[in-house]
């Protein structure tokens, strides 16, 4: 009885590996096929820029408070660290260059992009996911409109918009945060400054920017894509918003991983 259990079992795996290699490629190919008609669609002249304007609203006003809130308070715990650091060695002319080059280049794009997967992806997903389950899609469809046109194209070009302009605010606020602290803990205002001023170039802020583009229309990407997939009423709905914040972060942080040596020049491409 064992030895049958054992068997069948065994005989379960690969379908269940080959379940989750199937669902991998349907979601990269549901993404790349959104993408290319979203592109289609926004050169074909099919982009309301009412519409543009009011999702760059709703998505930064959206996201602001808490872009500002993480990374201020990230600035201020780093900070602490690197000034422990700076005191028990006598020198304090590398805290304000070490934050700010940190900030601008890793940790306000991928914290304030994380932050706004959880609030901009998760309502996207719910948003589309809802207008699925109650047949307003179909109903655009019936109509002759193109749900890629109406309903995901503003939300894609506001999230790639609006999100460098975000990470900007999280890079002053982790950097604003990081020189109170720093001041608290016996770092003069003055070698802080002084520190951004020498180790911090403006291509480190150009570095953050581009990811942040990138990881931008990852959101609006795979936030549209779970809406739209989304199956099985209200439970449906949960399920594709929290697979659009799952899916988000993910790739957010797999995308860092290849852009980082890309953009600092230590990966040459063939």
């Amino acid at each position: 009885m064992q030895r049958a259990i054992s068997k069948e079992e065994g005989t379960q795996k690969p379908p269940r590996i080959l379940s989750l290699i199937q669902a991998g490629l349907a979601f990269v190919g549901d993404n790349a096929t959104l993408a290319a008609e979203s592109v289609q669609a926004l050169l074909g002249g099919g982009l309301a820029m009412r519409d543009l304007v009011v999702q760059m609203a709703s998505l930064g006003s959206d996201s602001i408070w808490i872009v500002l809130v993480i990374s201020s308070a990230t600035g201020a715990v780093f900070a602490y660290y690197v000034a422990n650091i700076s005191l028990s060695v006598g020198y304090t002319g590398f805290v304000g260059g070490s934050i700010a080059y940190a900030f601008l280049n890793e940790l306000g794009p991928v914290l304030g992009s994380v932050a706004f997967a959880a609030r901009v992806g998760a309502a996207i997903a719910a948003e589309i996911g809802t207008m699925v389950v109650t047949e307003q899609v179909d109903a655009l469809r019936a109509m002759a409109v193109s749900p890629v046109r109406y309903l995901v194209l503003p939300r894609l070009l506001a999230c790639i918009t609006m999100l460098p302009l975000l990470i900007i605010f999280a890079d002053g606020a982790g950097i604003y945060g990081g020189y109170l602290f720093a001041g608290l803990r016996g770092v003069p205002h003055v070698d802080y400054i002084n520190s951004i001023y020498t180790y911090v170039k403006p291509f480190d802020l150009i570095n953050g920017l581009i990811k942040s583009v990138c990881f931008g229309a990852i959101v609006g990407l795979v936030a549209c894509q779970q809406g739209l997939r989304t199956q099985g009423g209200a439970t449906g709905v949960g399920r594709a918003t929290t697979s659009s914040v799952v899916w988000c972060v993910l790739l957010i942080f797999v995308a860092d991983v290849f852009l980082t040596p890309l953009l600092t020049g230590r990966v040459q491409l063939p």
